[in-house]
């Protein structure tokens, strides 16, 4: 049994999250929330919060163990996109586009 939990529309673009979620896929949850725990980047603090999120909705609605717990998948996807413009050179105006991700995490029992 798979429980998942998902964060929507967080201010990071979903390239910078993947190379977060990259690093605690496949681990036990204790072990992903130590690795976020310690990440300089601050965008490590959303996924541990989506990480949680899963492992608790695992513990409450499936009645899983929270010590047995792995990071089954975890992914990083495209949000929406707030389309700006800033002045560039000669007159001109370039598009800026201000992305967004969402973070699904799903948790499983088992052995990583």
């Amino acid at each position: 049994m798979e429980a998942k939990a998902v964060a929507r529309n967080i201010g990071v673009s979903p390239r910078k999250l993947r190379l977060i979620c990259n690093e605690v896929r496949g681990r036990k949850v204790a072990e992903a929330l130590t690795i976020l725990r310690f990440m300089p980047t601050p965008s490590a603090a959303e996924v541990a919060k989506a990480v949680k999120s899963a492992a608790a909705n695992a513990e409450q609605n499936y009645q899983m163990q929270p010590d047995r717990l792995r990071v089954a998948g975890i992914t990083a996807t495209d949000g929406m996109k707030l389309k700006r413009f800033q002045p560039m050179a000669r007159g001109r105006a370039g598009r800026v586009q201000k992305r967004y991700a969402h973070i699904t995490v799903v948790v499983d029992e088992g052995e990583a």
